[in-house]
Order: C-alpha cells, then structure tokens, then sequence
C-alpha cells in the first residue's frame, strides 16, 4: 500500500481548542492569562498565527497538562492524517515521575474521548489519590495493575477491564514486571 507523504505537521489549534473547550475555559480568560488579545489567541485556534514557546508552558500550565503534548509531532501520510497512528509515531503524554509511561493513541485531542497506551513501570505507584470529571474505562493487556477507586482496592491481571465515573482513584504496581494498559478517558484530559 503506497501512503502519500505529509506536507506539514498536524495543526495545534485544534488541539489547543479541544483542550480549552473540555476545561471549560473561555477565549476571553485564557487570552486574559496569557496577556494575549482574543484575536490573536482565536487566530492561534485557526491555524493563522503561531505561539511562542512561553505561550505554551503559560497554556499547558492553565490546561493543567504537559508542556511537550503541545509540541508539533511527526505528521502522518497524508491519506492517514487524523485516522492512523503509528506505534513510531504515538504522541509521549503525562510524566514518568511516578512511573507511568503514556502515548497518546488517538490522532488528536478533537473527540469526545481520548485514548491513551498506559505502562506502568515495576514497583511503581501514584501516592496521592486523582478526581477528575470524566468517565474512564481501561483495560490490562499486561502484568498486574493495583488500582484503588473510591476507596476499594482492586488487583487486575491480563484482560482484566475497569470503570471510573469521576471517583477517587489511585493506582500500583507492586510487581516487578510492567504492567501495560490502555484507557479511554472522556472528555479528555491531556
């Protein structure tokens, strides 16, 4: 199968504007917290104007996500541009402070929902509990996950499945092998 080759990396406005749109943040408060026009921020939006660096550690610090989700990433062929994915080419989200590895898996952050490739390093945990206004379902594909909701700790293996409708939820690996999963959160968070 032949696979046209891109001509320019995906766009950032719409990520920008899905994101600003899934927190609730108007045009008129972010371009407030930036020092920005609104003009310019819905040129930014559209494609018509282009952010600086500072711009975007200033948005990804009011979108409460990390800096480099916003950075251009390997554009796909042209005929598979907001559809395919390729593993080479998945979008690093999160941090890996506490030991968990994310790529993004969906084409961009335009959905209702995302979809995110989770790896949980051995020995690793999250110590303080999360809530967050989403729905969110996972799935193990690998290793041991120890994931606490609401309270209640649950340990799930391979193909093991789980639901968090806006709970408290924190989550371990106490093994010493990774355990991988993937989680689709909506409206997305990254």
């Amino acid at each position: 199968m032949r696979h046209d080759l891109p001509q320019t990396p995906p766009p950032l406005g719409a990520d920008l504007r899905a994101l600003r749109r899934a927190r609730g943040i108007t045009l008129a408060h972010l371009a407030e917290t930036l020092g920005r026009s609104v003009g310019w921020l819905s040129q930014v939006e559209r494609d018509l104007s282009e952010p600086s660096i500072t711009d975007l550690r200033h948005m990804a610090k009011e979108f409460d996500v990390p800096v480099s989700i916003l950075f251009r990433h390997t554009a796909a062929p042209a005929d598979e541009a907001g559809y395919i994915v390729r593993a080479g080419a998945r979008r690093p989200i999160g941090s890996s402070i506490a030991g968990l590895v994310e790529e993004l898996l969906s084409p961009d952050l335009t959905d209702d929902f995302e979809m995110v490739h989770s790896t949980f390093l051995p020995h690793s945990r999250i110590k303080d509990a999360v809530t967050r206004p989403t729905q969110e379902v996972g799935y193990v594909i690998s290793g041991t996950l120890e994931i606490e909701i609401d309270g209640t700790v649950h340990s799930l293996n391979a193909g093991d499945s789980f639901r968090i409708r806006g709970e408290a939820f924190r989550w371990a690996n106490r093994t010493p092998d990774p355990a991988v999963a993937i989680w689709v959160i909506a409206p997305p968070v990254y």
